[in-house]
C-alpha cells in the first residue's frame, strides 16, 4: 500500500483533512471553522485491512506521519480506524502539531421502506473540532 505524493502549494496556514469525508462535501460550518486554523488540504485515509498486524499498522501510519511532518501544517483533523488514528495523533503531537476530531450531532431516523425493508438514515450536522489532549 502507497502513499499518495502529495503536491501542496505552500500555504502559510494549514488545517489537514486526514479523514474518508473530502472537505469538498462538508458543511459551510465545518469549512469556515477549520478555515480559521489554515487552508484546507485533503489527504485521504487509507484503506486499513482487517487482516494488517499492528506491525503494518505502525508502518503505514508512520509513512503518513512523514509526509504530514514535512508539510508542517498547523492543525490535522483526524478520523478513521482507531488504531491507525491513535499512532498518527500520538506521533503528531509529539511534533507539537495540534490534532483534532470533529464533532457533530447525529439525527436518525428508521423506516420501512416500500420493499418492506427497515432503513436507518443518519444526519450528521457539524458542531465543532475537539482536540485531541
Amino acid at each position: 500500500m502507497e502513499l499518495l505524493y502529495i503536491d501542496f502549494e505552500e500555504v502559510n496556514e494549514m488545517f489537514i483533512n486526514l479523514s474518508n469525508h473530502n472537505s469538498a462535501l462538508w458543511s459551510d460550518a465545518q469549512k469556515k471553522a477549520a478555515s480559521e486554523y489554515g487552508e484546507i488540504k485533503n489527504i485521504a485515509f487509507p484503506d486499513i485491512p482487517a487482516q494488517f498486524t499492528e506491525k503494518e499498522t505502525i508502518e503505514l501510519a508512520d509513512r503518513y506521519c512523514e509526509t504530514i511532518i514535512a508539510l508542517k501544517p498547523d492543525y490535522v483533523m483526524c478520523q478513521g480506524e482507531f488504531t491507525f488514528v491513535y499512532h498518527i495523533v500520538s506521533r503528531l503531537k509529539k511534533y507539537g502539531i495540534k490534532t483534532a476530531a470533529a464533532c457533530s450531532e447525529r439525527n436518525v431516523s428508521e423506516f420501512i421502506d416500500k420493499d418492506g425493508l427497515s432503513v436507518k438514515k443518519s444526519i450528521f450536522i457539524f458542531v465543532k473540532f475537539r482536540e485531541y489532549v
